[in-house]
C-alpha cells in the first residue's frame, strides 16, 4: 500500500499552521519526494491536511471538500456529516486515512474509524512521525515565542531528521 507520512498542526491564540512533508511511500521504497498534502478549502478559511494510505486519504479529502462546501464553512458541521457518512458507507469504512482540518477557531482531527476529535492541546500530529514532530512541536512552542508558523517548520525538520517515513520537502499552510 502507498502512504504519505506526516502531518503537523500548532496554533496561538490567533494563528494556526499545518504542515506535511513531501514523502510517498510504497513498502520500503520511496515512491514521491514532492506530495502537495496540505491545502486550503473554502475560499482560503479552512486548512485540511492527510496522512495514511494515499488513495484513501484522497478519497477521504475530496468527500471532505464537498462537505466544506455543503455547510458553508462550517468545520465542526462538515467534519461530523463526514464521520457519519464514514461510519455508514461500507466502502469509506474500510478508509485507512486520518485528515487534520482547521480553521481560525478549532483544529479537528478526523480518523480512519469515522471519529471527530478536537485536541485539548494546541499541537496535533498524524501520520508516521507523529510522535516526532508533536514531541518537538510541543517543545518550541512550550519554551519559545515562535508564531505556529515557525514552530511546524522547525519541527517538521527535527521529524525529518529522525523518521524514515518523513522527508524535509515541507509544505506549510496559515491562517
Amino acid at each position: 500500500m502507498i502512504h504519505s507520512t506526516t502531518i503537523l498542526a500548532v496554533r496561538d491564540k490567533d494563528k494556526v499552521a499545518i504542515g506535511g512533508d513531501g514523502q510517498v511511500t510504497f513498502e520500503n521504497i520511496i515512491m514521491k519526494q514532492r506530495a502537495q498534502k496540505i491545502r486550503k478549502l473554502y475560499r482560503g478559511t479552512v486548512l485540511a491536511g492527510f496522512a495514511g494510505a494515499v488513495a484513501d486519504a484522497l478519497t477521504l479529502f475530496e468527500k471532505f471538500e464537498k462537505k466544506i462546501e455543503q455547510y458553508q464553512g462550517n468545520l465542526a458541521r462538515a467534519s461530523l456529516e463526514l464521520a457519519k457518512d464514514w461510519r455508514q458507507d461500507k466502502v469509506l469504512r474500510r478508509l485507512e486515512a486520518l485528515m487534520i482540518v482547521a480553521n481560525r477557531e478549532r483544529t479537528l482531527v478526523i480518523s480512519g474509524s469515522g471519529d471527530v476529535i478536537e485536541p485539548d492541546e494546541r499541537v496535533v500530529a498524524i501520520g508516521s512521525g507523529a510522535g516526532y514532530a508533536m514531541a518537538a512541536a510541543r517543545a518550541l512552542a512550550e519554551h519559545t515565542d515562535f508564531p505556529p508558523r515557525k514552530v511546524v517548520e522547525i519541527a517538521m525538520h527535527i521529524t525529518a531528521s529522525l523518521c524514515i517515513y518523513t522527508n524535509d520537502q515541507i509544505t506549510i499552510e496559515e491562517l
